[in-house]
């Protein structure tokens, strides 16, 4: 499969996290008043449906690593439309929240299982490149997400959001079907002896270097996900506008994604991956600094409040891809289980975030520019302290190559 279509495919797998997450944003009030529940309620949607994308995210890598890449995937995007399509059909709130979580159990196998097949297939800066150019390409989805959402329950209700992640996921599954690769041959995959995976489970959370660089990569996201779990009051109470107008905060922060991600792909080969990780770094701190002047002397208002955010993302997509790679590399011999247990620590931080932090802060621009500014700073102390040592990680006794 050449390079570019499966850039495409694995991008169209990632970009279903997002359109999960994002598309039924504007309908929050519609959904509180359908079910006569809180907005504080309304909330727990989105944090169990990422509670569950991060406790699966443990298992995909490592299913893949035994079974190939391409089932599990297809597995996943089957569950995941069956979700879709019983929340359109919901009776009662707590069914909803049950196909959220189902919803979310399935999403992200896509993500996790995409990073172990970049790197079953590319190595060094080609890698690296990939892995920007499906980063810009999943941009896409945060931006244009609550936008068809808005238009659409506008034009149609809310259960129409989950409408369209069904026939998005539709999609999927015949991309999936006619062109996904299986980049695992049989022969170098790991037998599936859950005495072994738990012991090559232990081993990679014992590891301090892995552990210390997946906090850096999910603190890094954190400071963009404070902003999409808060979208919801961000843009309707803090900024007064109406659910049509989520672009406002989606299209700056995915043109920043798309900038950083692009001339993160162009200087792939010439620039090394630890500098522009520390360029990344650099424009996160500042751009977070500048968030927490402007809203400490300003009220919060369109456009001044958004280009902060947009050019945090810019600096995140600079950084991800190498701290990335840094963190994956640790475990060459079983990147499936070092993807899943990365993005489970990215996807359960996200999952406090919306539950616990955004609700603390979205009553206000200036808490929620602190907060960004917080998971700079943590993101910049776990990537130095997980970089002063690298070692070695053994493998299980018993583990094959993969």
């Amino acid at each position: 499969m050449k390079a570019r279509n499966l850039t495409l495919v694995l991008a169209g797998l990632a970009m279903l996290g997002p359109f999960a997450t994002d598309t039924f944003l504007p309908s929050f009030p519609a959904i509180s008043t359908h079910f006569d529940v809180s907005s504080v309620l309304v909330q727990q949607t989105l944090s169990v449906y990422l509670a569950a994308y991060a406790f699966m995210t443990l298992f995909y890598g490592t299913l893949s690593d035994s079974f190939g890449r391409r089932p599990v995937i297809l597995a996943s995007l089957v569950i995941f439309a069956v979700g879709s399509i019983g929340a359109v059909f919901a009776p009662s709130f707590g069914w909803l929240l049950f196909f959220r979580g189902m919803q979310g159990a399935s999403a992200g196998a896509g993500r996790v299982i995409g990073q172990a097949i970049v790197r079953d297939s590319l190595q060094g800066a080609a890698a690296q490149k990939m892995l920007a150019n499906i980063m810009m390409l999943f941009g896409i989805a945060p931006a244009i997400a609550p936008i068809i959402g808005g238009w659409l329950h506008v034009a149609y209700g809310w259960q129409s959001t989950f409408v369209f992640t069904f026939a998005i996921t539709v999609l999927l599954l015949l991309a999936c079907l006619k062109g996904l690769p299986e980049t695992l041959p049989a022969a170098q995959r790991q037998p599936f002896h859950p005495g072994t995976i738990a012991v090559n489970y232990w081993q990679a959370l014992r590891h301090r270097t892995f552990l210390l660089l997946s906090l850096a990569v999910a603190f890094a996201f954190g400071g963009f996900a404070l902003y999409i779990a808060s979208a919801a009051n961000f843009i309707l109470e803090l900024l007064r506008l109406p659910e049509t107008a989520f672009g406002w905060l989606f299209i700056p922060q995915v043109a920043g994604i798309v900038a950083g991600s692009a001339l993160n792909s162009r200087l792939a080969h010439t620039v090394p991956s630890t500098t522009m990780v520390r360029w990344g770094m650099l424009a996160m701190a500042t751009t977070s600094a500048l968030n927490i002047a402007y809203n400490h002397w300003f009220s919060a208002s369109i456009p001044w409040a958004i280009v902060p955010v947009m050019l945090y993302t810019f600096g995140m997509s600079l950084a991800l891809p190498g701290m990335t790679m840094a963190t994956l590399d640790i475990f060459p011999q079983m990147r499936g289980l070092a993807a899943s247990l990365q993005n489970f620590v990215q996807m359960l931080l996200f999952a406090l975030v919306s539950g616990f932090i955004a609700p603390l802060l979205f009553d206000s621009a200036f808490k929620l520019a602190l907060g960004q500014a917080s998971a700079v700073v943590l993101a910049g102390l776990f990537w130095w302290l997980g970089t002063r040592q690298r070692a070695p990680a053994p493998l299980a006794q018993g583990a094959k190559m993969g």
